[in-house]
């Protein structure tokens, strides 16, 4: 099993930056595809990012390309999601997600979330 733990959420107003990290527990995590997802409420969870195991490949929801970085370091067994430009939209609970497969779709673990709430 892989857990994952996640933290960096908050509340900023629009236009600032967050960046949240994801490691997990008591395991390494260098084989495993990442990703972000976000779930907003009253919808459905939907994927934001997402990074191969080696960081050397990366592909991003639409809604914020130009604007989200994903990036891992897997000396440090940690994985980023650096937001910038925020906007009321992209207020939601941030979930990582690990999985054996880069953009295959399938992740097999989650973390509990972290809340990002942005202010207008």
């Amino acid at each position: 099993q892989l857990q994952l733990v996640e933290s960096g959420g908050g509340l900023v107003q629009a236009g600032g930056s967050l960046r949240l990290s994801c490691s997990p527990s008591g395991r390494t995590f260098m084989s495993y595809a990442m990703a972000w997802f976000r779930q907003a409420p009253g919808k459905e969870r939907e994927f934001v990012a997402a990074i191969n195991w080696s960081g050397g490949s990366t592909s991003y929801a639409d809604s914020v390309k130009g604007r989200f970085t994903i990036s891992r370091e897997n000396n440090k067994n940690t994985v980023y999601l650096q937001m910038n430009s925020l906007k009321p939209e992209d207020t939601a609970v941030y979930y990582c997600a690990a999985g054996a497969t880069y953009n295959s779709g399938r992740y097999d673990f989650w973390g509990q979330g972290t809340q990002v709430t942005v202010s207008s």
